[in-house]
């Protein structure tokens, strides 16, 4: 199959890449990197979660968030809604599109929510239901797709028994996410390749950690599927709480400049990308873990 000619990125540093810093992060420097996201060329921006505050601290300025937001026309904004009371939260806030989310591994599911993965779905039913009746798009985030840190290797066949429960509940696009960073390309390849067993390649997209260094690598093979749709996070913001040392989601910076370097079109500015990372990682005082970025600073000081 020929290679994707332009590829659509969701950048998921405000929630996904913020929601496990320790130190407080305030709703005015989340709102400023929404903003230089969208400056940069960024057309899809996971913001934040509708979660209890008391789980997830980070987060609990979400409407404050998303009613600061300078919204521009063709930028779809995301939220995560783990259950209804997320939900109906969120509705004020005007998202163009929910998460909800499970995995792939038994054990996972039960250590993390205490119930099957069947029963995780089925939880998220009537919040799906909900958000296509109110006219909002509902994604799905299929966590462990290739590795557990519980049960270690996840067989194809249990991820197209996740994607085939979320099709089953209406949820429109799915996720194929590589949590804690193991996958490596043919086994990326199987999970894609078990996902569009329920899903139509325009409706998947590859979201891929690097802990082991190996999430380009898996992109890659994911590009050669046809897949089209990446998720990744600002100056590679976020970690993995499963997984030690992990460096979490891939840079948003390095999967640009990969794209761009195989002729692969994003619509994104990678310097104003880069400018982006370094607001960030300059509030939380400490490097970029883009590779790409931490080059071009260094050529640009140079």
């Amino acid at each position: 199959m020929p290679l994707p000619t332009r590829v659509k990125i969701v950048d998921v540093g405000p929630r996904d890449g913020l929601q496990n810093e320790k130190q407080p992060v305030p709703a005015a420097v989340k709102i400023e990197l929404v903003h230089r996201l969208q400056d940069a060329g960024l057309k899809e921006i996971e913001v934040t979660s509708y979660v209890s505050p008391k789980w997830v601290p980070q987060m609990s300025d979400n409407a404050e968030v998303m009613a600061g937001i300078r919204r521009v026309a063709g930028v779809r904004y995301s939220v995560l809604t783990p259950n209804m009371q997320g939900f109906e939260a969120a509705l004020a806030s005007r998202p163009d599109e929910i998460v909800v989310f499970g995995a792939a591994s038994e054990a996972f599911s039960q250590k993390n929510i205490n119930c099957s993965i069947a029963e995780s779905i089925e939880r998220f039913a009537p919040v799906v239901a909900a958000a296509r009746a109110q006219g909002i798009a509902v994604r799905g985030a299929m966590s462990c797709t290739v590795g557990c840190p519980y049960e270690g290797d996840i067989a194809p066949e249990k991820v197209g028994y996740l994607a085939g429960l979320m099709k089953g509940v209406g949820v429109q696009r799915v996720d194929v996410a590589d949590t804690i960073g193991v996958g490596t390309p043919r086994r990326v390849q199987a999970a894609i390749e078990a996902t569009l067993a329920h899903y139509a390649l325009d409706d998947v997209s590859g979201h891929f950690h690097d802990t082991y260094g190996q999430a380009l690598a898996n992109t890659l093979a994911a590009l050669e599927l046809g897949v089209w749709n990446f998720q990744s996070s600002v100056a590679g913001l976020g970690g993995c709480p499963y997984a030690k040392g992990a460096t979490g989601n891939v840079a948003t910076e390095d999967l640009v400049f990969m794209l761009h370097g195989m002729g692969i079109d994003t619509g994104i500015d990678l310097d104003k990308l880069i400018d982006a990372g370094q607001y960030i990682s300059g509030f939380l005082q400490r490097p970029s873990n883009s590779r790409v970025a931490k080059a071009v600073l260094a050529k640009r000081a140079g």
